[in-house]
């Protein structure tokens, strides 16, 4: 997928796959950098609504290429591979369901799918996990957090979703493909849990990095 080389039914050849950049010692709520497994400190100064964060990159050459192919180039097959890949991660956890990140009306139209959705489709059936496609909604069409500071898009996304169905004692994991200040989980998450969730994990494909 990412040279071209014969990988047989891989998605990766060997040489690619030692490529990705994986995360090693990272948070368990927020996936960013930490010493060993300990909770870091912007999480336990300002602890977020959502439980914990499981990702599977670094958002680094070359996955940040394969999440741009899939985004912008259209390159479904790749939410395949994403989704094997997530199912690899978390395949320990346990949740009641799994909700994609909802896209507002207008960023739908345009892109025509919904890249979240499409990695959480072959994720669930990997899994075997309910896929609660309908579950939330993107209430409007908000600026593009990618086009906005990092301390704008907190503000951007506040009172963005909208939950439509009962979730009251459930534990959900919400997908997406990139986590970056982690503004959409967060307001994704507290929405949820104000529904009633009792516990949000975020799976995510990659992770942006400090340099």
């Amino acid at each position: 997928m990412l040279c071209g080389a014969a990988s047989g039914a891989a998605f990766f050849c060997d040489g690619c796959a030692g490529d990705l950049p994986g995360i090693g010692e990272s948070c368990p709520q927020c996936a960013g950098p930490s010493s060993g497994t300990a909770v870091c400190g912007a999480c336990l100064a300002r602890p977020p609504h959502f439980d914990s964060t499981a990702a599977v990159w670094r958002y680094e050459f070359p996955a940040d290429r394969l999440v741009q192919a899939l985004k912008y180039g259209r390159r479904l097959a790749v939410a395949a591979a994403f989704g094997e890949a997530l199912a690899a991660r978390v395949l320990e956890r346990r949740v009641d369901a799994i909700v994609p990140m909802p896209l507002g009306p207008r960023r739908l139209a345009e892109r025509g799918f919904n890249q979240a959705m499409e990695i959480a489709r072959p994720l669930a059936r990997q899994l075997a996990t309910p896929l609660e496609a309908q579950l939330v909604e993107r209430v409007g069409d908000t600026i593009p957090q990618t086009d906005l500071p990092h301390d704008a898009r907190a503000t951007n996304v506040r009172g963005a979703f909208a939950c439509a169905g009962a979730v009251s004692g459930m534990t959900l994991a919400v997908v997406d493909d990139v986590m970056t200040t982690g503004a959409s989980l967060e307001e994704l998450a507290r929405t949820l849990r104000a529904a009633g969730a009792t516990r949000v994990e975020n799976w995510v494909v990659a992770r942006t990095w400090p340099p």
